[in-house]
């Protein structure tokens, strides 16, 4: 009989169908197609029809397989824990066990890392998700829930066996939707996208999966069965070790019928000798130890166990049982075991989830921690080691192999024979650097590893260019630089002369390195200034090798044009999309703080509760919590998550049209969508501080108020009376802040020859400040200095508000050669 896990529990969970006898397996070598599969899981499957899923019982297949046969359990488990502990990761780039860049903060990773649903840890579901992943033919149902925001907050497993699958009718999505029926019977419709569906693909069926149960599925019944055999035959056998016979004529019958008792069965009676009667005369032996027939067991028992291992992929040193195997044996299972089951199992699950990311983005377990994956490093390490012993590579080849930067100099790129270690230069000024053959810059001629007057080389690295011998000059004799020069004349107040062989560029970056206090406009009369000059000395020897240095140097020159600038359509265009946003937002908040003024827990115990009986105590004289119907945070949360996307959508494409205008070239800098993030915040701030005054306002009514109809209604005038203000403010602050911040950014990656200049609209409510600063022209980077406050840009989040706020200037970008 079947053993029954919990009965009485799983009568609440799963209702109770009739039991059916499973069907015959049955092979037919001549029906063609209709080869039934293996019956293990209780339905009979026939290739080539649809639904061959459907019918798959995952009761049963946990009942009988999965806690009844150990193998299937520790295979199972030996999967699935991995599964559980490896943290889930979200990047792009990198090999394929490091990402080359990583998100820390996101959603999903809350979810699987941290708490998936209220009642399942990260780990909890990630075990359980593998361990359906393994058993269930249909597959891995996970349901999405996401915030009003749009953002993803909760992750449910669905049972397989309770999830309908509905296929498109015309065959162009696949699936149409999910039908769920939940435990009380009621069935829930499910969108696709609110669904991650993860199966081992089917060859043939995309909507069937596979599972290692169905391969392993005789396995499984043969050694269940092979178990329970021998434990029934252990329990009713009455066989003794042996058997001895004597005459019995003249034995009392009572004595005979004790003398059968010894036969009685069980396990404690087995391998005694027992004494029968065998006639007048007669003494007779019988061995009844075990044959050949009932040795079998350990033979059936041991096949059934490699088959089902196998099934999975599972060595059996990874399920515990390592003997019998050397430990270089042991690790190479365990690589195996990660490399061709475990890696493409977490794959598959990972996977699933990538739909909800951008393109460039992954998801995946984070496998950096897993040292049986370092096998063949290690192996390829040992190889490169030998092979540079041999001097068959170099010392930076070898690094590369192990994954270390290259040392990039003489010795480390030259090949060293063995056994001498005799180094193999790789061209002519590392031959002179090791000693074995004379400067190619000299021009002189002599043997190899000596000079033309035949005393040894100088050890010193040889000068590849004019950068070196520059850098070496500054290291020796560092001199007074031109941030000194600049400091110097400032201090005197003498006109600004600059060094022979350094340019005005020079000159300004040095300032700013040095004299971080020193303010905006000082800084571009200093530049001005620097730029008027004209050295008329003739350039030196430094001075060539500075040019020379800097012809050698790869750069990316700036396109030559008239500068870029956004204009009033980008941020109107913002401006109305966030309007948009933040009404909807308003309209949803201001549903909701009416219908919490109307429920219950908000009006218990106070003054307007309405009793239910003259000793309900539930009404009393106090007012209700204002703070807690607004609930301010729950808003400043949600208002910054529904602007972010606008906003770095916008920030986004700001960044490109400036970078392209810039360098000619779309790259969109991580700044860029900071600003939109930090301006997203602010918006939080400011639905905070409206709440704030919402919540003083129905203190205010509270006053006056006689019930709470008359606190709904100071809530409505409210919104009608304050609403517009907030939205046209939040709308424009964010447009300018957003705007103006990307393309900043991206004119700052462009390179320090960019300068920009402050542009107003040009109208009455353009504010005094602001007016002062239009036409003024910095190097970018450099902030505005107004009333005693810096701007990095108009509408810098950062700045005091009284400079910000509907704030609707520009900034104009264009390079020092475009200005000049």
């Amino acid at each position: 009989m079947a053993r029954q896990f919990l009965p009485t529990l799983r009568g609440l969970l799963v209702p109770r169908t009739a039991a059916a006898a499973p069907p015959t397996e049955t092979k037919d070598l001549l029906a063609g197609n209709a080869y039934v599969s293996m019956t293990y899981a209780g339905v009979t499957n026939v290739w080539g029809t649809p639904g061959r899923a459907d019918g798959w019982d995952m009761e049963r297949v946990i009942v009988e397989g999965y806690e009844r046969s150990i193998w299937t359990f520790k295979s199972v488990e030996a999967i699935s824990k991995h599964a559980s502990t490896l943290p889930i990761q979200i990047g792009r780039g990198g090999d394929e066990r490091r990402f080359e860049e990583t998100i820390d903060s996101h959603p999903l990773l809350k979810l699987l890392n941290k708490q998936a649903n209220p009642l399942e840890t990260g780990d909890v579901f990630k075990k359980r998700l593998s361990a359906q992943l393994l058993l269930s033919k249909k597959g891995v149902f996970i349901e999405k829930t996401y915030s009003r925001g749009g953002t993803l907050v909760r992750l449910d497993l669905l049972p397989p066996d309770r999830v309908q699958i509905i296929p498109d009718d015309r065959n162009a999505d696949y699936v149409k939707h999910f039908e769920f029926t939940d435990y009380s019977g009621h069935v829930r419709e499910l969108l696709p996208r609110h669904v991650i569906w993860i199966r081992d693909p089917h060859p043939t069926d995309p909507y069937c999966g596979v599972t290692p149960l169905e391969a392993a599925g005789l396995s499984v019944d043969l050694d269940v069965k092979a178990r329970t055999y021998n434990i029934s035959f252990i329990d009713n056998d009455g066989r003794p070790g042996g058997i001895v016979g004597i005459d019995l004529d003249g034995v009392d019958q009572r004595e005979v019928e004790r003398i059968q008792k010894r036969l009685a069965p069980g396990a404690h009676n087995a391998g005694q000798l027992t004494l029968v009667g065998t006639g007048p005369g007669g003494v007779t032996y019988v061995d009844t130890s075990a044959r050949p027939r009932e040795m079998a067991y350990e033979t059936l028992s041991s096949t059934a166990k490699g088959e089902i291992l196998a099934a999975f992929g599972v060595p059996e040193s990874i399920v515990g049982n390592a003997s019998e195997r050397t430990y270089a044996n042991a690790d190479r299972e365990e690589y195996q075991f990660w490399d061709h089951t475990e890696l493409p199992h977490l794959n598959l699950i990972a996977s699933g989830f990538d739909p909800d990311l951008d393109d460039e983005w992954i998801v995946r377990f984070d496998t950096s921690s897993v040292q049986a994956l370092e096998f063949p490093r290690r192996q390829a390490r040992e190889e490169a080691r030998k092979e540079w012993e041999a001097g068959l590579i170099t010392i930076d080849e070898y690094r590369e192999i192990a994954g270390r930067p290259a040392f990039n100099v003489p010795q480390s790129r030259a090949l060293w024979i063995s056994p001498q270690k005799a180094p193999v230069p790789a061209n002519e000024q590392d031959a002179a650097a090791l000693g074995l053959g004379p400067d190619p810059s000299g021009g002189g001629a002599g043997m190899p590893g000596a000079a033309p007057t035949g005393a040894p080389l100088p050890e010193t690295p040889a000068a590849e260019s004019a950068a070196d011998d520059v850098a070496a000059a500054r290291a020796l004799d560092a001199g007074p630089s031109a941030a000194a020069d600049l400091a110097a004349a400032r201090g005197q107040g003498a006109p600004l002369a600059l060094p022979a062989g350094t340019t005005a560029a020079d000159a300004v970056a040095a300032a700013r390195a040095s004299d971080a206090a020193a303010t905006p406009g000082d800084a571009a009369a200093d530049l001005d200034l620097a730029r008027s000059i004209q050295n008329t000395d003739q350039p030196g020897a430094a001075a060539e090798d500075v040019d020379a240095a800097r012809a050698s140097i790869e750069t990316k020159a700036l396109p030559q044009g008239d500068g870029v600038e956004v204009t009033d359509d980008d941020f109107d265009a913002l401006s109305m999309a966030v309007a948009a946003a933040v009404t909807a937002l308003l309209a949803r908040q201001e549903g909701v703080i009416l219908a919490r003024l109307r429920a219950p827990k908000i009006r218990k115990y106070t003054r307007y509760w309405e009793p239910e009986s003259s000793d309900d105590v539930r009404h009393v004289d106090a007012d209700l919590d204002q703070d807690r119907v607004v609930s301010a945070a729950r808003w400043a949360e949600e208002t910054s998550r529904t602007l972010t996307p606008i906003l770095q959508q916008a920030a986004i494409a700001t960044a490109r049209k400036v970078g392209q205008a810039l360098t000619g070239t779309d790259e969109v800098p991580p700044s860029a969508a900071a600003a939109a993030i930090i301006t997203a915040a602010y918006a939080g701030e400011a639905i905070t501080g409206f709440l704030a005054e919402l919540a003083d306002a129905l203190g205010a009514a509270q006053h006056d108020a006689e019930g709470i109809a008359d606190l709904e209604d100071a809530v409505t005038r409210f919104y009608r009376s304050a609403q517009p203000a907030l939205i046209a403010r939040v709308a424009e602050t964010c447009a300018v802040a957003t705007i103006n911040g990307a393309a900043d950014a991206a004119a700052e990656h462009a390179g320090p020859d960019v300068v920009r200049t402050w542009v107003t609209r040009g109208d009455t409510r353009v504010r005094p400040a602001h007016k002062a600063l239009h036409g003024k022209t910095l190097p970018v980077g450099t902030p505005y200095t107004v009333d005693g406050a810096t701007l990095r840009y108009p509408g810098d989040p950062f700045a005091p508000i009284a400079l910000t706020i509907n704030c609707r200037c520009r900034l104009h970008y264009a390079t020092d050669k475009e200005l000049s």
